[in-house]
C-alpha cells in the first residue's frame, strides 16, 4: 500500500492515518449500555451533507489519513448511505473504507454496500444466545444478523469482525460459543470492555468486568497475541492455529491504551473530537461549506492536536462530552 506522509503528528509523536466519521446519531436498537430507553433526538436532524463529508474527507486524506470508518448511531440508516461510501471510497488517498453497524440492514445490502465501495464492516454481536441478544439490545434479530455476515463472507468483504461490550453476567461465560462460531469462519470476535459514560454510571459499576478474564481464558487454551500491524485499532488480537477466525480484545482501562492511539473523530454534526473520551468539541463545519476553505480546515485540524492529551482519564471516572456511545460514533 501505498501511503502518503502522515502530516497529523501530536506532541507525544503519535500519527493519526485513521479517521471515525459519524454521520448520524439515530439509532434503531436500544442497548441497554447505550441507549435503555430508544433514541431521542432534539429536533429535526442536522447531520453532515454529502458536499461537506467530501470536503471534510478529501481535506483529511491530503494529511496523510488513508482509513475511514463510518460510524453513528446507526450509519446504515440514512437513506443516502450509499452514496456517502461511494464518495468516500473515491477520494484519492483513502485504501480503507470501513464501518460500524448493529447488522439489521447487513442481509439486505451487503452487496450493494459492497459495490458502492465498502471493503471492511463490524457488526456489533454482544451475544450468540438469541434470548439474551434480545435483552441486551431491545430486538429479537439475532438471526437476521447472523446471515448478514455470511452474507458477507460469501461476498468477499475484505474483514469482517464481530463487536462483544463484555457485560458482567451476561456474556462474561460466552467465549466457548463465540470460539465455535469462529472456528471455521475467517471472522475476529473482539471483545469490548464497558466504558463509562455521561448517563451509565449505575450500569457501568453492575456490568463492567475487565478483559483480562478473557485474556486469562484464551491463554489457557494455547492462543497466541499478535503483533499490531499498521493502522490497526487498538484490539489486541490472538490466534490459534485450529481456528479460521481470530479474537480480539480492547481494554480502555488497561495501562498505556493510549500510547497507540492512532485516531480522530468526527461528529455526525461536524466537530473534531481528539479522544472520544475529550472534554472539548473543535468545530470544523464552518469551514465546510466551500471547496476553497480547504487548506483553512486544515491548518485549524492541525493545531488542534497540540492540545491532544497523552491520555483519556476514564479511570477517574471522567467522560468528557460524551452522553453515550451513540453521540459520538464510540
Amino acid at each position: 500500500m501505498d501511503l502518503k506522509p502522515i502530516e497529523l503528528v501530536d506532541t507525544y509523536d503519535r500519527a493519526f492515518p485513521y479517521l471515525r466519521l459519524s454521520i448520524t446519531d439515530i439509532c434503531n436498537f436500544r442497548c441497554e449500555y447505550c441507549l435503555p430507553d430508544g433514541y431521542k433526538g432534539s429536533g429535526k436532524p442536522n447531520f453532515l451533507s454529502l458536499d461537506e463529508i467530501r470536503r471534510l474527507v478529501t481535506a483529511f486524506a491530503e494529511l496523510g489519513v488513508w482509513k475511514i470508518r463510518l460510524t453513528g448511531g446507526e450509519p446504515s440508516v440514512r437513506k443516502d448511505f450509499n452514496e456517502i461510501i461511494d464518495l468516500i471510497s473515491h477520494v484519492p488517498g483513502i485504501s480503507n473504507t470501513a464501518f460500524t453497524t448493529n447488522g439489521y440492514r447487513l442481509a439486505k445490502n451487503a452487496k450493494s454496500w459492497f459495490e458502492a465501495g465498502m471493503r471492511n464492516l463490524n457488526v456489533s454481536i454482544d451475544s450468540l444466545d438469541r434470548q439474551m441478544f434480545h435483552k441486551i439490545t431491545g430486538h429479537d434479530r439475532l438471526p437476521d444478523v447472523l446471515a448478514g455476515i455470511e452474507q458477507a463472507l460469501t461476498i468477499g468483504y475484505d474483514s469482517v469482525k464481530v463487536n462483544v461490550v463484555l457485560l458482567k453476567g451476561y456474556n462474561d461465560t460466552a467465549l466457548e460459543d463465540y470460539l465455535d462460531y469462529i472456528q471455521k469462519r475467517p471472522v475476529t470476535v473482539r471483545f469490548i470492555e464497558l466504558m463509562q459514560t455521561g448517563d451509565n454510571l449505575t450500569y457501568f459499576k453492575k456490568r463492567h468486568l475487565s478483559a483480562d478474564v478473557i485474556r486469562d481464558q484464551l491463554l489457557d487454551r494455547g492462543w497466541t497475541q499478535n503483533i499490531r500491524v499498521n493502522g490497526a485499532g487498538p484490539a489486541v488480537n490472538f490466534t490459534h492455529p485450529d481456528y479460521q477466525g481470530a479474537i480480539g480484545l480492547i481494554a480502555p482501562y488497561s495501562k498505556d491504551f493510549c500510547l497507540g492511539c492512532n485516531r480522530l473523530r468526527i461528529t455526525a454534526t461536524g466537530d473534531l473530537r481528539l479522544c472520544l473520551f475529550g472534554d472539548i468539541g473543535i468545530p470544523l463545519r464552518d469551514l465546510l461549506q466551500h471547496d476553497d476553505q480547504k487548506a483553512e480546515l486544515q491548518i485549524r485540524v492541525m493545531k488542534q492536536l497540540d492540545y491532544k492529551k497523552s491520555s483519556h482519564f476514564l479511570a477517574q471516572g471522567e467522560t468528557g462530552l460524551i452522553p453515550n456511545l451513540s453521540s459520538t460514533g464510540g
